[in-house]
C-alpha cells in the first residue's frame, strides 16, 4: 500500500462468503487516526467487513489491501461479549496478555517487554489495580475495559470493536466512549460497530451506513445530509 497513514483499503470489493457476495462494488478506505462507527441492519454485511479487515476471510472479488503493519494480525479487536466470556475463569492479567499470541507465532513464553506493556495498558484503562483478579467476577464496564486493554496490546495502529456498549450502564458507555475519544486523539484509528448513533455522530469523524446491498460512507455532517441518515436518526 503506498499511502503510508492508509491502514485499511477496499476497491470495488465483493464481500460474503462462498463466493456470494452480501456486499458489491464497495469501496471503503480508513486512515490512521481516523474514527470511523460502522451501522446497519442484522445480516447487512458488518460483521462480514469486520472479518474480512481481520483477515479472516477474503474478498469475493475486488481488493482488499491492509497496511504492511497489519499484515500479521496486528488488529486490536475488541468482539462482542457472550455469556461464556463474561465468566471465563482466567486473571485480568491473563486476559490481557492473551492479546500478544498472535504475534509470538509459537514462542512458549511471554517476553518482558509484552508484560511492560500489559502493565501499561492495564494503568491507561485505570484498572492496573485489578490485574490480579478473576476476569469473571468484574462488572461489565471492567470487563470492557479489561478487552480493551488487550485490543491494545494486538493493536499497532488500529483497533476494531463489535458493539462495545451492548449491555453496559450508561455511565460506563460513556466512560468508554470517553478511552476510545482519547486512544484516537493519540492517532489510534478507531473502527467501531454500534447501533448507537446518536452517540456516534457526536464522536466519530465518519459513518458507514450498509443497507439493503447499499452503503454510505462519508463524514458526519455528509451523512446527517444523506437519506441514510433518516432510518436510524
Amino acid at each position: 500500500m503506498k499511502d503510508s497513514k492508509c491502514l485499511v483499503s477496499c476497491v470495488q470489493a465483493g464481500l460474503g462468503y462462498d463466493n456470494k457476495p452480501i456486499l458489491e462494488n464497495f469501496n471503503f478506505e480508513v486512515y490512521q487516526g481516523d474514527y470511523v462507527c460502522v451501522a446497519g441492519e442484522n445480516g447487512s454485511g458488518k460483521s462480514t467487513l469486520i472479518k474480512t479487515i481481520l483477515g479472516l476471510i477474503k474478498p469475493v472479488s475486488g481488493h482488499v489491501e491492509l497496511h504492511d503493519t497489519l499484515k500479521n494480525g496486528a488488529v486490536g479487536y475488541l468482539p462482542q461479549q457472550t455469556q461464556v466470556q463474561k465468566h471465563f475463569p482466567a486473571s485480568v492479567m491473563e486476559v490481557v496478555m492473551s492479546g500478544f499470541l498472535n504475534s509470538m507465532k509459537g514462542r512458549p513464553y511471554f517476553k518482558a517487554v509484552e508484560r511492560k506493556r500489559a502493565v501499561r495498558n492495564l494503568d491507561r484503562m485505570e484498572i492496573l489495580n485489578l490485574r490480579n483478579q478473576c476476569y469473571g467476577e468484574l462488572s461489565g464496564g471492567q470487563q470492557q475495559r479489561v478487552l480493551l486493554a488487550r485490543a491494545l496490546c494486538a493493536a499497532e495502529k488500529i483497533l476494531v470493536l463489535d458493539e462495545p456498549v451492548t449491555g453496559l450502564d450508561p455511565a460506563a458507555a460513556a466512560s468508554l466512549y470517553s478511552i476510545l475519544q482519547d486512544l484516537n486523539k493519540e492517532g489510534m484509528a478507531i473502527v467501531m460497530v454500534t447501533h448507537d448513533l446518536r452517540n456516534a455522530v457526536t464522536r466519530a469523524g465518519k459513518i458507514l451506513h450498509i443497507n439493503e446491498g447499499g452503503y454510505f460512507y462519508g463524514t458526519i455532517t455528509e451523512y446527517m445530509e444523506s437519506d441514510y441518515s433518516k432510518i436510524f436518526i
